[in-house]
């Protein structure tokens, strides 16, 4: 039985308030992957908006997930980075993606040789 421990804010609650909103998830897993500029996040997302991007990554910004890093000779030169917060979410990816892998226990959407190869890519890039 689980001892009954009463609590102001659940964790995990608080957790997915950070980075539940649309996009949060899949620009994190994009620095991780070595993205950090305004355009490299919109390759291969072509419903990202600018706005909704510009949007998006202000508020990762204002919860400390990401900094912006603005060049001082060059104030265009733009790179966002992940954040000592926004890289202890490596493990949560991490286990989403083998979450995925361990679920298509039929084979639906990936081959026993894609799985292989994605859970190395995937372990490669978040598990330094």
């Amino acid at each position: 039985m689980v001892e009954k421990f009463i609590i102001k804010q659940c964790p995990i609650e608080l957790t997915m308030k950070l980075i539940n909103k649309k996009w949060v998830i899949q620009l994190i897993r994009d620095m991780f992957f070595g993205a950090s500029r305004f355009n490299e996040f919109k390759e291969n997302k072509p419903n990202l908006s600018n706005k909704v991007l510009s949007n998006c990554l202000k508020e990762m910004e204002h919860n400390n997930l990401i900094k912006k890093i603005v060049d001082e000779e060059d104030s265009t030169n733009i790179e966002y980075k992940l954040t000592e917060k926004g890289l202890a979410l490596n493990k949560i990816l991490y286990e989403l993606a083998m979450f995925s892998l361990n679920m298509d226990v039929d084979n639906e959407y990936y081959s026993k040789e894609d799985k292989i190869q994605i859970e190395k890519i995937f372990r490669n890039q978040l598990m330094k």
